[in-house]
Protein backbone atom coordinates (compact mmCIF):
# COMPACT_ATOMS: atom_id res chain seq x y z
CA UNK A 1 0.00 0.00 0.00
CA UNK A 2 1.29 3.21 -0.95
CA UNK A 3 0.12 6.01 1.31
CA UNK A 4 0.09 9.74 0.67
CA UNK A 5 -1.34 12.78 3.06
CA UNK A 6 -2.11 16.03 4.75
CA UNK A 7 -0.39 17.70 7.63
CA UNK A 8 -1.49 20.63 9.58
CA UNK A 9 -4.40 22.07 11.93
CA UNK A 10 -7.23 22.13 11.76
CA UNK A 11 -7.83 19.25 9.33
CA UNK A 12 -11.38 18.20 9.94
CA UNK A 13 -12.86 20.04 7.02
CA UNK A 14 -9.82 19.18 4.16
CA UNK A 15 -10.57 18.73 0.49
CA UNK A 16 -7.41 16.68 0.11
CA UNK A 17 -9.00 13.02 1.49
CA UNK A 18 -12.02 13.18 -0.91
CA UNK A 19 -10.15 14.42 -4.15
CA UNK A 20 -7.36 11.53 -3.84
CA UNK A 21 -9.99 9.02 -2.87
CA UNK A 22 -12.40 10.11 -5.62
CA UNK A 23 -9.34 9.76 -8.23
CA UNK A 24 -7.87 6.75 -6.60
CA UNK A 25 -11.03 4.61 -7.12
CA UNK A 26 -11.63 6.54 -10.72
CA UNK A 27 -8.23 5.22 -11.80
CA UNK A 28 -8.43 1.53 -10.27
CA UNK A 29 -5.18 2.31 -7.91
CA UNK A 30 -6.44 0.34 -5.31
CA UNK A 31 -2.75 0.06 -3.35
CA UNK A 32 -3.16 4.02 -3.09
CA UNK A 33 -4.88 5.62 -0.15
CA UNK A 34 -4.80 9.13 1.31
CA UNK A 35 -4.95 10.18 5.18
CA UNK A 36 -5.33 13.21 7.51
CA UNK A 37 -2.37 13.33 9.33
CA UNK A 38 -3.13 16.16 12.08
CA UNK A 39 0.18 17.43 13.76
CA UNK A 40 0.41 19.33 16.91
CA UNK A 41 4.07 20.66 16.30
CA UNK A 42 6.18 20.54 12.83
CA UNK A 43 8.44 19.02 15.46
CA UNK A 44 6.65 15.73 15.09
CA UNK A 45 6.86 15.92 11.43
CA UNK A 46 10.78 13.59 11.34
CA UNK A 47 8.66 10.70 13.55
CA UNK A 48 5.67 10.92 11.61
CA UNK A 49 7.60 10.26 8.23
CA UNK A 50 9.62 7.99 9.83
CA UNK A 51 7.00 5.68 11.35
CA UNK A 52 4.61 5.19 8.19
CA UNK A 53 7.08 3.86 5.58
CA UNK A 54 4.33 3.48 3.27
CA UNK A 55 4.05 7.59 2.87
CA UNK A 56 5.13 8.97 -0.43
CA UNK A 57 4.11 12.52 -0.08
CA UNK A 58 2.34 14.45 1.61
CA UNK A 59 0.04 18.35 1.44
CA UNK A 60 1.11 20.75 4.01
CA UNK A 61 -1.62 23.31 5.29
CA UNK A 62 -1.93 26.26 7.89
CA UNK A 63 0.27 26.03 9.91
CA UNK A 64 3.11 24.83 8.86
CA UNK A 65 3.51 25.74 5.01
CA UNK A 66 6.51 27.83 6.52
CA UNK A 67 7.90 26.29 9.08
CA UNK A 68 8.21 22.51 7.31
CA UNK A 69 11.04 23.79 5.07
CA UNK A 70 13.70 23.23 7.92
CA UNK A 71 12.93 19.68 8.03
CA UNK A 72 13.60 18.69 4.56
CA UNK A 73 16.34 17.57 2.25
CA UNK A 74 15.25 19.44 -0.73
CA UNK A 75 13.29 23.03 -1.29
CA UNK A 76 12.26 23.43 -5.36
CA UNK A 77 13.31 27.05 -6.85
CA UNK A 78 9.69 28.03 -7.06
CA UNK A 79 8.79 27.09 -3.35
CA UNK A 80 12.35 28.83 -2.04
CA UNK A 81 11.59 31.98 -3.41
CA UNK A 82 8.20 31.87 -2.55
CA UNK A 83 9.32 30.99 0.97
CA UNK A 84 6.61 27.45 1.83
CA UNK A 85 5.97 24.57 1.30
CA UNK A 86 2.48 22.83 0.42
CA UNK A 87 3.95 19.62 -1.24
CA UNK A 88 6.72 16.74 0.21
CA UNK A 89 7.82 13.83 -1.97
CA UNK A 90 9.42 11.49 0.00
CA UNK A 91 12.13 9.61 -1.57
CA UNK A 92 12.76 5.80 0.37
CA UNK A 93 16.32 3.82 -0.15
CA UNK A 94 16.47 1.42 2.66
CA UNK A 95 16.54 3.33 5.96
CA UNK A 96 17.55 6.20 4.15
CA UNK A 97 14.75 8.78 3.76
CA UNK A 98 15.19 12.17 1.25
CA UNK A 99 12.22 14.82 1.67
CA UNK A 100 11.80 17.21 -1.44
CA UNK A 101 9.42 20.35 -0.82
CA UNK A 102 7.09 22.32 -3.52
CA UNK A 103 4.83 24.73 -3.91
CA UNK A 104 1.59 23.99 -6.08
CA UNK A 105 -0.44 27.13 -4.32
CA UNK A 106 0.80 29.60 -6.83
CA UNK A 107 0.47 26.92 -10.03
CA UNK A 108 -3.32 26.52 -8.48
CA UNK A 109 -4.26 30.06 -7.35
CA UNK A 110 -2.76 31.45 -11.15
CA UNK A 111 -5.13 29.00 -13.26
CA UNK A 112 -8.31 30.14 -11.06
CA UNK A 113 -7.40 33.61 -10.90
CA UNK A 114 -6.93 34.20 -14.68
CA UNK A 115 -10.35 32.03 -14.91
CA UNK A 116 -12.18 34.02 -12.83
CA UNK A 117 -10.46 37.26 -14.06
CA UNK A 118 -8.78 36.97 -17.47
CA UNK A 119 -8.06 40.65 -17.71
CA UNK A 120 -6.04 42.12 -14.30
CA UNK A 121 -5.77 45.06 -12.85
CA UNK A 122 -2.81 46.80 -12.33
CA UNK A 123 -2.89 46.57 -8.37
CA UNK A 124 -4.28 43.96 -5.52
CA UNK A 125 -4.27 43.98 -2.14
CA UNK A 126 -3.35 40.56 -0.22
CA UNK A 127 -4.47 40.16 3.22
CA UNK A 128 -2.49 38.37 4.92
CA UNK A 129 1.37 37.14 5.64
CA UNK A 130 1.76 33.55 5.79
CA UNK A 131 2.78 30.74 3.09
CA UNK A 132 -0.54 31.23 0.91
CA UNK A 133 0.00 35.34 0.77
CA UNK A 134 3.70 34.29 0.00
CA UNK A 135 2.21 31.96 -3.00
CA UNK A 136 0.21 34.76 -4.18
CA UNK A 137 2.74 37.45 -4.24
CA UNK A 138 4.80 35.33 -5.94
CA UNK A 139 2.17 34.84 -8.93
CA UNK A 140 1.29 38.47 -8.84
CA UNK A 141 4.98 39.31 -9.62
CA UNK A 142 4.99 36.70 -12.22
CA UNK A 143 1.75 38.53 -13.60
CA UNK A 144 3.02 41.96 -13.43
CA UNK A 145 0.51 43.07 -10.45
CA UNK A 146 2.35 45.58 -8.24
CA UNK A 147 0.58 44.47 -4.66
CA UNK A 148 0.54 45.63 -1.36
CA UNK A 149 0.21 43.13 1.69
CA UNK A 150 -2.39 43.99 4.91
CA UNK A 151 -1.77 42.54 7.83
CA UNK A 152 -2.08 42.82 11.96
CA UNK A 153 1.26 42.59 12.23
CA UNK A 154 3.25 45.98 12.91
CA UNK A 155 5.60 46.14 10.04
CA UNK A 156 6.74 48.74 7.68
CA UNK A 157 6.18 46.08 5.02
CA UNK A 158 2.29 45.87 5.31
CA UNK A 159 -0.51 48.12 5.40
CA UNK A 160 -2.79 47.65 8.31
CA UNK A 161 -6.35 47.37 8.33
CA UNK A 162 -6.85 50.66 10.15
CA UNK A 163 -4.83 52.26 7.59
CA UNK A 164 -7.22 50.85 5.01
CA UNK A 165 -8.50 54.40 3.63
CA UNK A 166 -11.54 54.76 0.85
CA UNK A 167 -8.54 56.05 -1.47
CA UNK A 168 -6.50 52.67 -1.02
CA UNK A 169 -9.37 50.85 -1.51
CA UNK A 170 -10.46 52.49 -4.59
CA UNK A 171 -7.10 52.20 -6.38
CA UNK A 172 -6.79 48.27 -5.64
CA UNK A 173 -9.30 46.54 -7.05
CA UNK A 174 -8.83 42.65 -6.33
CA UNK A 175 -8.29 41.33 -3.04
CA UNK A 176 -7.05 37.95 -2.05
CA UNK A 177 -8.06 37.36 1.49
CA UNK A 178 -5.31 34.83 2.60
CA UNK A 179 -6.35 34.36 6.00
CA UNK A 180 -8.13 31.43 7.63
CA UNK A 181 -10.85 34.07 8.82
CA UNK A 182 -14.38 32.64 7.99
CA UNK A 183 -13.02 29.22 7.53
CA UNK A 184 -15.38 26.62 8.99
CA UNK A 185 -16.67 26.62 11.41
CA UNK A 186 -15.57 30.46 12.41
CA UNK A 187 -17.84 31.40 9.13
CA UNK A 188 -18.90 34.38 11.15
CA UNK A 189 -15.53 36.33 11.10
CA UNK A 190 -13.87 37.88 8.20
CA UNK A 191 -10.80 40.27 7.23
CA UNK A 192 -11.54 43.59 9.07
CA UNK A 193 -11.37 45.97 5.54
CA UNK A 194 -14.05 48.98 5.23
CA UNK A 195 -16.32 46.86 3.33
CA UNK A 196 -18.36 50.36 2.42
CA UNK A 197 -15.86 51.35 0.44
CA UNK A 198 -16.28 48.46 -2.53
CA UNK A 199 -17.96 49.21 -5.48
CA UNK A 200 -19.10 46.91 -8.45
CA UNK A 201 -15.23 47.59 -9.82
CA UNK A 202 -14.07 45.40 -6.87
CA UNK A 203 -13.19 41.38 -7.07
CA UNK A 204 -12.85 39.66 -4.25
CA UNK A 205 -11.15 36.37 -4.10
CA UNK A 206 -11.00 34.26 -1.00
CA UNK A 207 -8.53 31.04 -0.84
CA UNK A 208 -11.21 29.71 1.69
CA UNK A 209 -13.41 27.25 0.43
CA UNK A 210 -15.36 26.04 3.09
CA UNK A 211 -18.34 27.99 3.30
CA UNK A 212 -18.79 27.93 -0.52
CA UNK A 213 -19.75 31.26 -0.11
CA UNK A 214 -17.44 33.30 3.08
CA UNK A 215 -18.60 36.72 5.11
CA UNK A 216 -15.62 38.23 3.31
CA UNK A 217 -17.52 37.26 -0.17
CA UNK A 218 -21.01 37.95 0.91
CA UNK A 219 -19.85 41.69 2.73
CA UNK A 220 -18.48 42.25 -0.63
CA UNK A 221 -21.44 41.11 -2.92
CA UNK A 222 -23.53 43.81 -0.48
CA UNK A 223 -21.31 46.41 -2.73
CA UNK A 224 -21.73 44.66 -6.16
CA UNK A 225 -17.84 43.17 -5.69
CA UNK A 226 -17.36 40.03 -8.11
CA UNK A 227 -16.49 37.29 -5.66
CA UNK A 228 -14.69 33.76 -5.85
CA UNK A 229 -13.74 31.43 -3.23
CA UNK A 230 -10.85 28.96 -3.58
CA UNK A 231 -11.97 25.58 -4.40
CA UNK A 232 -11.38 25.93 -8.02
CA UNK A 233 -7.24 25.98 -6.50
CA UNK A 234 -7.84 23.19 -4.27
CA UNK A 235 -8.40 21.30 -7.35
CA UNK A 236 -5.79 22.58 -9.72
CA UNK A 237 -3.15 23.11 -6.59
CA UNK A 238 -4.18 18.83 -6.15
CA UNK A 239 -3.56 17.98 -9.75
CA UNK A 240 0.13 19.35 -9.43
CA UNK A 241 0.43 17.26 -6.41
CA UNK A 242 -0.27 14.39 -8.27
CA UNK A 243 1.97 14.98 -11.07
CA UNK A 244 4.99 15.86 -8.81
CA UNK A 245 5.01 12.87 -6.63
CA UNK A 246 4.11 10.81 -9.55
CA UNK A 247 7.26 12.21 -11.65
Amino acid sequence: MTTFGIIGSPLQQSFSPLFFQNKFKKEHLDDYNYQLFPLNTINDFPALIAQHRDLAGLNVTIPFKQSIISFLDNIDPTAEAIGAVNVVKIMRNGDTITTFGYNSDCIGFEKALLSFMPVLPPQALILGSGGAAQAVAFTFKKLNVSFQFVSRKNNSNYLSYNSLTKEIIHNYPLIVNTTPLGMFPHISECPAIPYSFLSPNHYLFDLIYHPNCTLFMENGKKYGAQTCNGLEILREQAEESWRIWQS
